[in-house]
């Protein structure tokens, strides 16, 4: 079992395929995507990494967890999120994890944060019909009718359809295909549409329902460091050049 990612919800658009077919998919950005700690079985009772994303200002970080991304050696957090492992999938503190977390065709979950509806009415909220337009309905034509019972039982049931507070929930939705990813700029394409408003924040993990897929990097999709070997490649190209007559 692999690491989830945290990912901003930037907006939806469209992609073309080869054979001109347009797909609608909704836009994700990993931001500043880091493991801060990673916990073990014999110091911790469990197995997960602890990641973070986007950034904060260090004065609107409280006390601890300064001292917590000091140890980690990392910049402060907007966000931080915990995704169970497998001891095989453990990442060491520190590493990035890139867009190529994923491949093209690869199924997810994505979870977020509804959007909030505020108080909503029963035909807003749960699509009832309403009431009759005249025959002596006045005044409550968007009402949601009776709700009670007669003497017996005398009550109204639990989990009655009524009006209240819509959105603003927690919700998962599963089985969405990845259409393609972007790790230049750290952007996936999530084929559909996924919970919460643009600029929210999301949990994007691989499907529970399906198979793992078996082109997706184990343990993660890392970026690789900048300028690796360049100080040992760069003085060895003026070594080559030779003048000859």
């Amino acid at each position: 079992m692999r690491t989830g990612v945290i990912a901003k919800k930037l907006g939806m658009t469209r992609l073309f395929q080869d054979d001109g077919r347009h797909v609608p998919v909704t836009v994700l950005q990993l931001d500043g995507l880091q493991v801060i700690a990673r916990k073990e079985n014999d110091r911790d009772g469990y197995v997960a990494v602890q990641l973070g994303a986007g950034s904060a200002k260090a004065k609107n970080v409280a006390k601890p967890q300064r001292g917590m991304f000091g140890k980690a050696e990392v910049e402060p957090k907007a966000i931080l999120a915990e995704f169970r492992v497998t001891e095989d999938n453990l990442l060491d503190v520190g590493a990035e994890i890139s867009a190529e977390h994923y491949v093209a065709g690869q199924m997810v979950d994505v979870q977020g944060t509804t959007q909030g509806k505020g108080f909503a009415g029963a035909m807003k909220r749960w699509g009832f019909g309403g009431l009759r337009a005249t025959h002596g309905v006045s005044v409550s034509h968007r009402s949601h009718g009776s709700t009670g019972n007669r003497q017996d039982p005398g009550r109204v049931f639990k989990n009655k359809k009524m009006a209240g507070h819509m959105g603003a929930r927690t919700r998962t939705q599963q089985n969405l295909e990845i259409v393609s990813t972007d790790a230049e700029r750290g952007l996936i394409f999530v084929k559909g549409s996924v919970p919460g408003s643009k600029g929210g924040w999301l949990l994007v993990k691989d499907s529970v329902k399906l198979k793992p897929n078996a082109d997706a990097p184990r343990p993660a999709g890392l970026k690789q460091a900048a300028n690796t070997n360049t100080a040992d490649a760069a003085p060895a190209t003026p070594a080559t050049d030779g003048q000859e007559g």
